[in-house]
């Protein structure tokens, strides 16, 4: 869908600009012609002679450039492009945007553009979290901008957190939604992510390792596609999608009931680490330490979420994805809880504390089916979400 299609890139200065260069040659690869704009921060990153290298395009920088402003005003080259990508968008492009500042080109041909916008944005974890990021970028939705990323890992700065740009082909599936509204679009996805808390009384309670990353992951990677997203998430690590509908929950229980009121849905895909048990005598009180001993827990089982939603006899879904964390016997165990619970594919890992999947940014699956079990390799959460999201479009076709 990409090919003889115009984009506008505007790269903005930050560390990931170098990303734009791969970037580019993806866009190119797939017929795209490119347009650059390198911001003066972009230029302390990548290089106008390589940006123009790769686009086969002169680059745009200077607002007052009299020369261009006679070959191609500022007006004329912000609506002349079938989409505008701003790749990376750091916080103070944000800013500008949601404000309505027009003082450079950048912010000047997005203040006069009339068409679509996809942010991919990059910045320090602290700059992403900020409140006033976050209004911006609330802001920004609602003005209709379109968004792709941040992921979560490694930065250059040495923290560790949401606000990596995201890859090269994550923005290239995301060019393709916003240009043809992607292969989901008029589907329903249902997505669980996320721990559940279950309380033993009001401070303590049980839950596990699950930081969400790879269900916010999902998500966005199934919205890339076009997918209208329903988003169930217990008290997860990571920030949810923002394109999704979010429905924020504690206990299993609570699950249960957003699942249902979520319904009906085209798939649903069961990523959360549901806690299967919840404490039958929690108490209402903070428990004391008490003389006398040790309290007594009685525990109880949690409703089956993912069988009780393979078991409807209406209003099904057409695909209901389940996933199984294992510590031994990984393959063998899922496919023993696909049958059991009577799902259509399991995706199964392994969650063994030497692979540093639990919590971690990378993640190593094996999809089983009907037409058996599928290895995929070790890799980014975020690439795993990719490939899944794309198996369900083609089972949804």
């Amino acid at each position: 869908m990409l090919a003889d299609k115009h984009i506008l890139l505007i790269i903005g200065g930050g560390i990931a600009a170098y990303k734009s260069l791969d970037l580019i040659r993806q866009l190119r690869k797939r017929g795209c012609q490119v347009t650059p704009v390198l911001t003066k921060a972009g230029r302390e990153f990548v290089t106008p002679l390589s940006v123009s290298a790769l686009a086969g395009s002169k680059v745009y920088g200077d607002l007052f450039d009299l020369t261009d402003e006679a070959e191609m005003g500022h007006i004329e080259l912000s609506r002349a492009a079938d989409l505008i990508v701003v790749a990376p968008a750091t916080a103070d492009l944000m800013a500008k945007m949601a404000a309505g500042l027009s003082n450079d080109l950048a912010s000047t041909l997005l203040l006069a553009t009339d068409k679509r916008v996809l942010l991919a944005p990059s910045m320090n974890v602290r700059m992403w979290e900020h409140p006033a990021t976050q209004r911006n970028l609330v802001t920004l939705k609602d003005d209709g901008i379109l968004t792709v990323g941040p992921g979560e890992g490694d930065m250059a700065c040495g923290e560790y957190g949401p606000g990596r740009m995201a890859e090269p082909m994550e923005i290239v599936a995301a060019t393709d939604a916003a240009l043809s509204d992607g292969p989901l679009k008029g589907k329903h996805v249902l997505v669980t992510s996320g721990p559940t808390h279950e309380p033993i009384d009001p401070v303590r309670y049980i839950a596990n390792r699950s930081s969400g990353a790879q269900g916010t992951a999902i998500a966005n990677a199934l919205l890339a596609l076009g997918a209208e997203v329903t988003f169930v998430t217990g008290p997860a690590d990571v920030a949810p999608p923002m394109d999704a509908t979010v429905v924020a929950i504690e206990t299993a229980q609570d699950m249960l009931a957003a699942v249902g009121a979520a319904l009906p849905a085209d798939a649903a895909v069961f990523a959360a680490a549901v806690a299967d048990w919840h404490v039958a005598n929690a108490s209402d009180s903070k428990i004391k330490k008490d003389k006398d001993g040790l309290p007594t827990l009685n525990f109880a089982e949690n409703p089956d979420i993912l069988a009780a939603v393979s078991g409807m006899e209406k209003g099904r879904p057409k695909l209901v994805v389940g996933f199984a964390a294992e510590t031994n016997d990984v393959q063998a165990n899922a496919v023993a809880k696909r049958k059991r619970k009577g799902c259509d594919w399991i995706v199964a890992n392994d969650v063994s504390p030497e692979t540093g999947i639990m919590g971690g940014s990378e993640n190593a699956v094996t999809l089983i089916s009907d037409d058996g079990a599928d290895v995929w390799p070790r890799m980014g959460k975020d690439a795993v979400a990719r490939q899944l999201a794309e198996r369900i479009a083609q089972a949804l076709a």
